[in-house]
């Protein structure tokens, strides 16, 4: 028997054989030359038709996508035509190399320039280099490497996946997702959740296994072993037992002495929260607007951006719905707000930022935002992304106000943000912590990048003194609110993939945030295992997390401290 640890991104025990993903596109060869019979602007010509169709080809499985998985694809759409890859590809062809040869030098370029701004931007260089096989592949006539089919369900297995690939998946057939790299937050995690699948990243050496070779997976625990026996095989009989507790939410967040913690649901769309009310979420904690401009060479317009929102909030009559303004830059360029020859986007002018370099997208958003809830019942919220002082606050809330939105807020992904939250919060009305970005920010460790999955964990102490700094800030400011004794604390929610954890939910209530929200999928697991604490449990545990020396250790003395886990199959 083998054993591989790796970082469990997502909930199930199964065994299964394993398919690997097909070997990449072979490499044109070094040094090859243009037909003397193509004129070169021939040549550059269908290396464009070639870029187009792999963008017309990401854009229809976008619209067959979901959530995350769609604006995954939206975004990578935009690489297969962004001008810096073709331009130098065409450079290339012009100087006499063969089109095939020009899209994979050009895309190397491309890919390397990414690496060497670090950060979110350096993950990226995956989705460069896929973009580059698949354009290869259609000036071939030849199909790109694909998902494998098999009569029965399978484990994929694969050094890294390409957005195009997981979106799409058929979770009937790919019953679990095992990387060899990737991080907690890479696409192939993100996309994972959105579909419920066991999902295990950063499995060093899972590659050398051979195609239909047996394994167990377990996506909680991060384990994947070969030979797997009766241990594991009752491992799963007791999840699949379990799990059926595990598959409905009755609308109701609350710990065991009754106390309420709202569980809101992430969407991405109307067809999104559609899903996610007749999940029972009790109300959307982030609605991402980005899906209005991905895909998009032009701002949309006002009326495509009151139909797009108003479709999100009529699902959702009487209940909040916290919409995040335009999230553009890093690793959701947009070509008509965003500057692609930024040195280091991760920190660059991206979200709330990208008002001080082209101004009026955000106030014509806002407007629209404000036109659709004036057409519904729901209670809209609107928060900011990238908020890093109390004056940004102050300026965004003021847009708001002009815009007729009354309850404005911020996103607490800068840590600078989580550490002034009594300033920020005498200008906003509720915080939301984004504990993505949050703990990438914190720990200086991309979260796309497998080699730091260890660092960027939401668990590590120092992002949980963050949350608690966040809260306490809220608590801060109340009692030097003008009213004083009567001033109740102003919201302070979590809306990122850490919420959806159920074990670090628990700590996340124990540190007093007001809401948690999270992919649909998970608020079954979520409200369960809550129900087995109350506040003052909660609360102890929540203390033994954030005093813990490392993330595996505030982990492993939370989940010591709930029995509940073992019986649910978590």
């Amino acid at each position: 028997m083998q054993n591989f640890v790796g970082v469990g991104v997502f909930r199930g025990r199964v065994i299964a054989p394993i398919r690997h993903m097909p070997p990449a596109l072979a490499e044109p060869p070094a040094g090859e030359k243009l037909e003397s019979s193509t004129p070169p602007e021939t040549a550059a010509a269908t290396i464009k038709a070639a870029g187009t169709s792999v963008k017309v080809t990401f854009l229809e499985r976008a619209a067959r996508a979901e959530g995350a998985g769609k604006e995954v694809l939206e975004a990578t759409a935009l690489m297969a035509t962004d001008p810096m890859l073709i331009k130098a590809a065409i450079k290339l062809v012009n100087a006499g190399t063969s089109p095939e040869r020009a899209v994979w030098e050009a895309g190397e370029t491309v890919a390397q320039m990414l690496r060497n701004l670090g950060g979110m931007m350096a993950e990226r260089s995956h989705d460069v280099l896929d973009v580059r096989s698949r354009i290869v592949a259609v000036l071939r006539g030849v199909p790109a490497p694909e998902i494998p089919d098999a009569a029965e369900p399978f484990i994929l297995v694969a050094e890294d996946l390409a957005p195009a690939d997981t979106a799409t998946l058929d979770p009937t057939k790919v019953i679990a997702l095992v990387t060899a790299g990737g991080g907690p937050q890479s696409h192939t995690a993100i996309i994972a959740r959105s579909l419920g699948l066991p999902a295990v990243v950063a499995a060093a050496g899972i590659t050398a296994l051979t195609d239909g070779e047996l394994v167990f997976v377990d996506g909680a625990a991060g384990v994947v072993r070969t030979e797997p026996g009766a241990a594991e095989r009752s491992a799963v009989s007791v999840w699949e037992e379990q799990s059926s507790l595990l598959t409905t939410f009755d609308g109701t967040g609350q710990l065991a002495d009754g106390t309420l913690l709202p569980l809101l649901a992430n969407v991405g769309g109307a067809k999104d929260a559609q899903e996610a009310a007749m999940a029972n979420a009790q109300g959307v904690g982030l609605l991402r607007t980005e899906f209005c401009f991905l895909g998009n060479s032009t701002e949309p317009s006002h009326e495509d951006q009151v139909a797009a929102y108003q479709g999100v909030f009529e699902a959702f009559p009487g209940k909040k719905v916290v919409v995040r303004t335009l999230d553009a830059g890093a690793d959701k360029p947009l070509p008509f707000l965003t500057d692609s020859t930024e040195p280091n986007p991760a920190l660059g002018v991206r979200g709330y930022r990208t008002d001080l370099t082209t101004p009026g997208v955000l106030a014509r958003q806002l407007a629209a935002i404000a036109a659709a809830a004036a057409a519904t019942e729901a209670q809209v919220w609107v928060m900011a992304p990238m908020i890093s002082t109390a004056s940004e606050a102050a300026d965004f809330a003021a847009l708001c106000t002009a815009a007729g939105l009354r309850v404005p807020g911020v996103m607490v992904e800068v840590p600078s943000a989580a550490l002034t939250a009594r300033h920020i919060l005498d200008q906003v009305e509720f915080a939301s912590l984004g504990t993505n970005d949050l703990t990438q920010y914190a720990m200086a460790a991309d979260r796309q990048l497998g080699p730091l999955a260890t660092l960027n964990d939401p668990w590590q102490p120092a992002v949980l003194a963050l949350v608690q700094a966040t809260v306490e800030g809220a608590i801060a400011q109340a009692k030097h609110s003008a009213s004083l004794e009567t001033s109740l604390p102003k919201p302070v929610g979590v809306c990122g993939e850490a919420a959806a954890d159920p074990t670090l939910a628990v700590v996340l209530a124990g540190l007093g945030v007001s809401t948690l929200s999270m992919t649909p999928r998970a608020l079954p697991a979520v409200a369960a295992v809550l129900r087995t604490v109350t506040l003052a449990q909660a609360q102890v545990l929540a203390q033994q997390a954030v005093g813990a020396p490392s993330a595996a250790a505030a982990r492993e003395l939370v989940r010591a401290g709930l029995p509940a886990l073992a019986d649910l199959g978590l």
